[in-house]
């Protein structure tokens, strides 16, 4: 799950490098701390947060299979 999101925000950023992706598992549920650059967060959440939906809506498909609920978080 974990290298899907970071392959899919790398490519939507200016700043790939800064791109940092931690894992909190729990029993029932991971949760997945997204953190980008400054200047990045607009494209990663996106027009009336479509992207970061997006994104959601596809760690909702992935963890199906384990599952698992996964949750996608945005850090500052």
């Amino acid at each position: 799950m974990k290298d899907l999101i970071k392959y899919i925000v790398q490519a939507l950023v200016d700043n790939p490098e800064l791109v940092e992706i931690s894992e909190v598992e729990g029993r029932q549920t991971n949760v997945l701390e997204l953190k980008v650059a400054k200047e990045d967060m607009g494209k990663v959440i996106g027009k009336q947060g479509r992207n970061v939906k997006a994104l959601r809506d596809i760690l909702n498909a992935a963890s199906g299979k384990e599952k698992k609920r996964t949750i996608l978080e945005i850090i500052e």
